[in-house]
């Protein structure tokens, strides 16, 4: 298996388990260096409507998570929003 497949499914399992959703899609893996740079695109509830006991609806965020040469996940962050036009190959 490629090493980029490994480090998205790593990025997958991480973020369902940490994370309340079954809805996660990797959209960006980049090498940089002995790490890998990637972003995911989720789909949450929406925490303040949960709170309001209103109907739940799915929000996307997106994640940033970095993952070592040992396929160890060693940070991860919401991002507030993501433009792929960041992305330093364009």
């Amino acid at each position: 298996m490629s090493k980029v497949i490994e480090v998205r499914n790593a990025v997958i399992r991480f973020l369902k388990e940490n994370i309340e959703t079954d809805d996660v899609t990797v959209i960006r893996v980049e090498k940089t260096g002995e790490t890998w740079k990637t972003v995911a695109e989720v789909y949450e509830e929406d925490s303040f409507l949960k709170s309001m006991n209103l109907p739940p609806k799915k929000v996307r965020l997106f994640y940033s998570v970095v993952v070592d040469s040992k396929i160890e996940i060693i940070s991860f962050t919401r991002l507030t929003s993501y433009d792929d036009s960041e992305s330093e190959n364009n």
